[in-house]
Parts: structure tokens; C-alpha cells; sequence
């Protein structure tokens, strides 16, 4: 009986050491983030403009605003949880192509921005940016995007105001459903600081909605997106399967580049 408490004792220590660890560092796992000096210049082709905002605590948010030769409105723009705007940079470029302006921000802790992170913080950061947007066009000129991590923080802006659509590439239902995945034994629901819930914003979004996910996805499990879909009115989404999509390459398909085009024509 001794033996087994003792067993018992340390097992149930390892546990809450990792759940501890989980808790403090969980930052560490969720941004993959990249700094860049303040002094770094940004090299994209066409025309841009670099931004810096300042939150009303005082954090800076670097942003670039990509300009199209005659847009037909703009895309603001939420990335994943790697890198920061000197990979973004190109790959929103395609969007450029496409005849829109394109707004994106580096999150804090990104690139040049700077400053205390939370999830409170963060939606805040996003709706500094939407008022920014709204200065220079019509809301209904406003399209949303979110990729990945950046979905739950473009499904919470859709929910409180009233943009021309949102596009999800790789979308969660919730953030603490795809990291119950990789830590079963945790109840992630309490343990997890950045719980973006991307199904209960959508409740009171007033837009079409566009998720776009691939069947291989290793990171955000392709039926993640389709509960997600799922929690939608039929009339108002509408989900493109990528065949054999993994979670960083929807782009390299002819399928995906053809229904984006599509969809923003």
C-alpha cells in the first residue's frame, strides 16, 4: 500500500508539474514569433507603406499597407503564428494581384511590434486596426482574413462589426479543441490563456463566410474546420475542401487559387 502511494504521489507530481508548465510557458507553444530590429527595412515589390500605431497602453504595432493599382477594397489581414512581415510580406502580395489593398499587422512580440501580450490585448490590437481601416474605406469595401491563429482573431472582429465577408484559411472551432489534441491529459479549456473561440464570435457575424481547409492538415485537424462550419447558418458559409492540403501549402493548389479568385471577383 506504501509503495502505491508513493507511485501514486509522484505520479500525480509529474502531472501537475506539467500542467504548470504548460500554463507558464503555453506563450512559448502558441507564438513562434520572430523580432526584428526598429532600424530593419522592408523590401516587397509594388507599393507600400509601413505603419505604426500605438495602442492606447502604449504598445507599438507595426503594420504594412499594401496598395493595388485600383483596388476594388481591402483586405485586412491576420497572419499565423509564425514569422513575422518579412514572410507575410509575400504571401499577401498574391491579394495585391488580385486588385486589393492589403493591411496587415505583426502581433506583439512580431517584427517591430512591441509591447505586453495577452488575449485581451491582442483583440484590441485587431480593433485598432479595423477603426484604422475604416477611416480610409467603406465598411462594406472592408473584407477580413484570417489565417490559422489569426481566424479566431478575424472571426471576433466579423462578430462586432458588419465587413463585406470573412475568409478562414485553416480555421479552429476553438483554440482549446486543437490543443486538447496535442495535450489530452489537461483540460485545456481552463488551462488555456488564448482561448479564441471562433464559433461562439461567429454567432453574431452578419457576412458571408468563407472557410478554406486542407484534408492532410496536421496541425489544425480538417474536422475542426468542418464543426465549425457546421455551427453556421447553410446560407450564410460556404467550405472549400482542398484534397490532399496540409496546413501551410492551400496556396501551391490551382483549386484554392482558383475559388480565392473566385470569391473576390
Amino acid at each position: 500500500m506504501k509503495r502505491l502511494l508513493i507511485v501514486g504521489s509522484s505520479l500525480l507530481f509529474v502531472y501537475l508539474l506539467g500542467a504548470f508548465m504548460l500554463y507558464k510557458f503555453q506563450e512559448r507553444f502558441i507564438f513562434l514569433d520572430g523580432e526584428l530590429d526598429d532600424s530593419y527595412e522592408f523590401q516587397f515589390e509594388g507599393a507600400y507603406e509601413e505603419l505604426n500605431l500605438t495602442a492606447p497602453d502604449g504598445g507599438k504595432l507595426n503594420a504594412l499597407h499594401f496598395k493595388a493599382d485600383s483596388a476594388k477594397g481591402l483586405i485586412l489581414y491576420f497572419h499565423g503564428n509564425r514569422g513575422n512581415l518579412t514572410r507575410w510580406g509575400d504571401v499577401v502580395n498574391d491579394y495585391v494581384k488580385l486588385n486589393y489593398d492589403v493591411l496587415i499587422m505583426d502581433y506583439r512580440g512580431f517584427g517591430k511590434s512591441r509591447g505586453k501580450r495577452s488575449m485581451k490585448i491582442l483583440l484590441e490590437d485587431a480593433e485598432l486596426f479595423y477603426q484604422y481601416a475604416l477611416k480610409k474605406y467603406d465598411e462594406q469595401e472592408i473584407t477580413l482574413y484570417g489565417r490559422s491563429l489569426g481566424t479566431g482573431i478575424a472571426s471576433w472582429l466579423a462578430g462586432k462589426h458588419r465587413p463585406k465577408r470573412l475568409i478562414l484559411e485553416t480555421p479552429y472551432y476553438s483554440l482549446s479543441a486543437v490543443a486538447q489534441r496535442y495535450y489530452p491529459i489537461y483540460p485545456s479549456k481552463l488551462a488555456l490563456r488564448y482561448n479564441f473561440k471562433s464559433h461562439q464570435y461567429l454567432k453574431t457575424a452578419d457576412c458571408p463566410v468563407y472557410i478554406f481547409h486542407g484534408t492532410e492538415d496536421s496541425v489544425v485537424p480538417y474536422k475542426s474546420a468542418q464543426k465549425l462550419y457546421k455551427s453556421l447558418p447553410p446560407d450564410q458559409v460556404t467550405f472549400f475542401t482542398i484534397e490532399g492540403g496540409e496546413h501551410k501549402n492551400l496556396a501551391t493548389f490551382d483549386t484554392f487559387r482558383k475559388q480565392i479568385k473566385e470569391v473576390l471577383k
